[in-house]
């Protein structure tokens, strides 16, 4: 009788180990989604819009922020702020099918020497009943995922004395095992890793300024790898103590404006910014180290050489690089050398593309589903395409949701914040709303 109990808890450890990991997979519980990597694996969407507009399933207002929402459980995050008749910011917690609140925190939060005030940058994280938020001024909580309620929280800007950036923290937490890591920039600890569970310190790393990128975790040379694009390097360290495994000078020439995440295909490792051009590190497969391929940045960021983001992470597939320049010109270049292949300014509403002043900072949101990237357009546009080195293929394209001026003013406002694909349905937000439209195929 013990033999067969035994037996069968195997055998429903496993059915229900299989289940989280489908369940998971249609969630999007972090920055870019289940594996950080800007993959949307669901099946079952729609290949082409049927008219020129989406109708919302559900649309809640909520007030300014940079965070793209993150569904975990069926329930949706956020973050925004808010600044009368005080300044605070708020993390509120939606229900997926109907928008109904299930929860939302608030906390004072006034903001010091940071430009762009909009509100907070960072991406909520979900991981084992847990979220994890971390706010423009660093303040980090970590609560209880389903009901709100506060496990832990840290004011890291006073217990680090972070040299804050000046638009403030911005990398989404990061899970791994059982470490939160996060990029503040502190005291001799541009990174630190806390207990997820408690909170509790657990190490802290590199006297680097802090950039705005979302750290990573790679495989290399057999073991885990913490990927960081800190204000003055790449690096990788060893995630479970902290210790620096290699380290690839790139400084800034002007500031620190390091916001597309690293993107890693094979053992090539790729990071852009507005200023200072396109670096191509190839990952040593034997042991944690790494060399440059090449190092490409051009004049200024008006006339540039190879791909010059401002916060678009780039696609990175079959050795093309594929992203957005300073000017949101949509690039293809060749992963060895860093060659351009085409250019194209399609993707840009036709009233922006004669009109470069239109297009600085253009940004563009690109996630991969089943062979086709989703586009989501700083004008609230949701675009259906496929990329390849023999150019850009645009196949549907639909209004999602209004730009508002909050985030910039300039040409009649943004939308700036990535959207997150999940329960075949895409969840955005602007300064005013959060909103979810379904994209099941019929």
């Amino acid at each position: 009788m013990n033999a067969r109990f035994l037996r069968w808890n195997d055998l429903t450890f496993v059915v229900v180990a299989l289940g989280l990991s489908v369940a998971s997979a249609d969630d999007w519980p972090q920055w870019r989604g289940p594996t950080r990597d800007g993959v949307w694996h669901e099946t079952g969407v729609v290949e082409k819009f049927k008219s020129s507009h989406l109708t919302p399933r559900w649309r809640v207002p909520i007030s300014s922020g940079y965070s793209g929402p993150t569904v975990a459980h069926g329930r949706v995050y956020v973050t925004d702020r808010v600044e009368e008749p005080k300044q605070i910011e708020r993390v509120p917690c939606f229900d997926w099918k109907t928008g109904n609140t299930i929860w939302s925190h608030t906390y004072d939060c006034p903001y010091r020497d940071i430009s762009y005030t909009a509100g907070p940058r960072a991406a909520v994280t979900i991981d084992e009943g847990r979220a994890y938020s971390l706010g423009a001024m660093g303040d980090l909580f970590c609560f209880d995922a389903a009901g709100g309620n506060v496990l832990w929280q840290h004011d890291l800007d006073r217990e680090y004395k972070v040299r804050m950036p000046i638009w403030g923290l911005a990398a989404s937490p990061l899970i791994e095992g059982d470490l939160v890591i996060l990029q503040i920039g502190g005291e001799n600890a541009c990174l630190v890793a806390l207990d997820k569970a408690t909170g509790k310190k657990r190490w802290r790393a590199l006297p680097d300024d802090a950039s705005y990128s979302a750290p990573i975790i790679i495989e290399q040379a057999g073991r885990r790898v913490l990927i960081c694009w800190t204000g003055q390097h790449v690096v990788g360290l060893d995630p479970s103590t902290g210790k620096l495994l290699w380290s690839y000078p790139f400084p800034p020439s002007r500031m620190v404006l390091a916001i597309a995440t690293p993107v890693v295909e094979k053992d090539h490792l790729f990071v852009t910014a507005f200023y200072d051009g396109s670096l191509m590190l190839r990952l040593d497969e034997k042991k944690p180290a790494v060399e440059k391929i090449w190092r490409r940045v051009g004049p200024d960021e008006r006339h540039t050489d190879s791909l010059q983001s401002i916060m678009v992470t780039p696609y990175l597939k079959d050795n093309y690089i594929y992203g957005v320049d300073s000017y949101g010109e949509l690039r293809c270049l060749e992963g060895d050398t860093g060659d351009r292949v085409w250019e194209s300014i399609a993707p840009i509403p036709a009233d922006y593309q004669a009109n470069p002043r239109l297009r600085r900072w253009f940004n563009i949101h690109m996630v991969e589903n089943q062979g086709k990237i989703w586009m989501f357009t700083e004008r609230g546009e949701l675009i259906i395409s496929r990329l390849s080195p023999q150019g850009y293929d645009e196949i549907s394209r639909a209004k999602l949701i209004q730009p508002t001026r909050v985030q910039l003013n300039e040409r009649g406002g943004v939308c700036w914040s990535h959207p997150a694909f999940a329960y075949r349905h895409v969840f955005a937000r602007n300064d005013e709303e959060l909103i979810a439209a379904d994209l099941s195929a019929e």
